[in-house]
């Protein structure tokens, strides 16, 4: 029976090394490429037969897992993807569904193994977790964030003015100090810098702009 055909996305060495462990141990899968970046992940894929990707979603290089699978999804559809990911940004979960990634796998937060959620990905499932992994962000945790006060936060952490939030999000300026003033009282942050710096560090949200 021939081996399915994996590819390996991800910047980290241990992690790619760790997959490829996986695969060696396996009886279904292969190794067929382990790559470092994202920006030409699609390139391999057109050229050669694979037929799993495992897809990390930010890589060192700047290049984004998301944006290689809008790629891969449109050239060659039947190859199946599994992103995974270290980082809880919120939006990533919705992004990923929309894109048309099977299956979604948290790194260190995951109750399925990643030969688990592969074999139910190759098997047709489509393996997502309900919600990222739960982060601190000073006395609040990220699900008692609203939607806008995330987007407000992850255009925060770039480092730009309240007015350039408010037109990036087609908002009032008056209404991005609310959100950043609600987000204060829910975190216990005393600035909206530490409130920015805390963000970035737990990575809760990740801007890619």
């Amino acid at each position: 029976m021939a081996k399915i055909k994996v590819m390996i996305v991800d910047d980290q060495f241990i992690s790619r090394q760790l997959f490829e462990m996986y695969m060696k141990t396996s009886e279904k899968y292969e190794t067929v490429y382990s790559v470092e970046s994202a920006a030409f992940a699609d390139t391999f894929v057109l050229k050669h037969s694979i037929d799993l990707v495992l897809m990390d979603i930010l890589m060192a290089d700047g290049s984004n897992g998301l944006e290689a699978a809008v790629r891969i999804k449109k050239n060659c559809p039947d190859v199946k993807i599994i992103a995974v990911t270290s980082m809880p940004e919120t939006s990533w979960l919705k992004r990923a569904r929309q894109i048309g990634i099977e299956s979604f796998w948290y790194k260190e937060a995951s109750k399925e193994t990643l030969l688990e959620v592969m074999d139910r990905t190759m098997a047709g499932e489509s393996v997502y977790p309900d919600s990222p992994p739960p982060v601190r962000l000073g006395l609040a945790t990220g699900a008692e964030l609203t939607e806008r006060e995330l987007e407000v936060l992850r255009i925060m952490t770039t480092g730009v003015s309240n007015a350039a939030i408010a037109k990036k999000l087609n908002i009032s300026e008056s209404t991005v100090k609310n959100h950043i003033h609600h987000m204060l009282e829910k975190t216990g942050c005393e600035s909206r810098t530490a409130l920015a710096i805390q963000a970035r560090v737990s990575g809760i949200v990740i801007s890619t702009e």
